[in-house]
């Protein structure tokens, strides 16, 4: 998934749903999932992680008509749902126990070819989904998830994409942070990968969501590594890190940096990987190695639409 080139589609249309299209068929896989911006008589929609050669719908739309859809992305950045890079459409699993709803979108990601990794499946099953979403929120959906304080669970299949990048540097022992941990979700499943003699940290700035993040972990299968003292979820700045239990081997960004944060570099192990989404209205999430001299190697992994990395104030005025 590593890019060269990666064009981004934007397709206008009136309609909220689905583009109506088979899954499986050479048209849809050309327009994956989209985020949707408000906007006062239209909606834009902005397909991210698109890999084709051909002339896209830039190049057919008239100058006027790009300006208009760049000045809507920017004056609705805060709508737009974090985490978001364009899937398959997934179903909503509404038969059976949440356990089975959510084996079945694990299943379902594999299947649509978001990733192949075998633990990166098991750690996503024992993971309940739905207990780390709103209650009454389709947890189940491939899709992000208002959360309140201006920001969303990511989709599932970024999570599972960002795990099968971050796998190697998630083995038993080693230590994993998660910037912008939110609900808890992606920490949680850091920690049952790293385990007992591991480290997972995850830092968020909202003290309320660290508060109910904990609860969520304390009912799901990462609890006994919350209690045991290996997972723990910390109030700060995620643009800081977590120099206590540095460094780490693996590094999570959940919001787009404008830039790489230098703190997050200097507690990057040598060997170890991060994986932070970068830019403002255009944004590339980035896979960085650093090198066992110290040296970075960076590239772009795909295109995606992430809230911005910012301060809590910023935040919760809505950037």
């Amino acid at each position: 998934m590593a890019g060269s080139s990666v064009d981004s589609e934007v397709n206008i249309s009136e309609d909220l749903g689905s583009t109506g299209l088979d899954v499986d068929s050479p048209e849809r896989r050309r327009l994956p999932r989209i985020s949707d911006v408000p906007g006062p008589a239209w909606r834009v929609y902005a397909a991210t992680s698109v890999r084709t050669s051909s002339i896209t719908l830039w190049a057919l739309l008239s100058p006027l008509a790009i300006a208009l859809s760049l000045a809507l992305v920017w004056l609705h950045s805060s709508s737009f749902q974090t985490g978001n890079r364009g899937s398959s459409r997934m179903e909503r699993f509404s038969t059976g126990n949440g356990i089975d709803r959510n084996k079945a979108m694990v299943e379902q990601l594999q299947r649509y070819g978001i990733f192949n990794s075998k633990r990166v499946a098991e750690t996503m099953e024992k993971v309940d989904r739905a207990l780390f979403v709103p209650d009454g929120t389709p947890a189940y959906v491939d899709s992000p998830m208002a959360i309140g304080y201006n920001v969303t669970i990511s989709a599932p299949h970024m999570h599972a994409m960002c795990l099968q990048l971050l796998e190697k540097n998630l083995q038993p022992g080693m230590h994993a942070l998660d910037i912008g941990s939110g609900t808890g979700y992606l920490t949680a499943c850091f920690a049952l990968m790293v385990g007992p003699a591991g480290r997972a940290v995850g830092v968020e700035h909202i003290p309320e969501l660290v508060t109910s993040s904990i609860q969520n972990i304390e009912k799901s299968e990462a609890a006994g590594l919350l209690k045991q003292g290996s997972l723990s979820i910390n109030v700060g700045d995620g643009r800081q890190g977590w120099p206590e239990f540095a460094q780490y081997d693996a590094i999570h960004v959940g919001a787009a940096a404008r830039e790489i944060p230098q703190p997050l570099i200097d507690q990057l192990k040598p060997g170890g990987r991060m994986v932070i989404p970068v830019g403002n209205v255009f944004q590339d999430l980035k896979v960085v190695d650093k090198n066992l001299d110290g040296s970075l190697s960076i590239r772009n992994e795909t295109s995606v639409r992430y809230v911005p990395l910012t301060s809590r104030d910023a935040q919760l005025e809505g950037f």
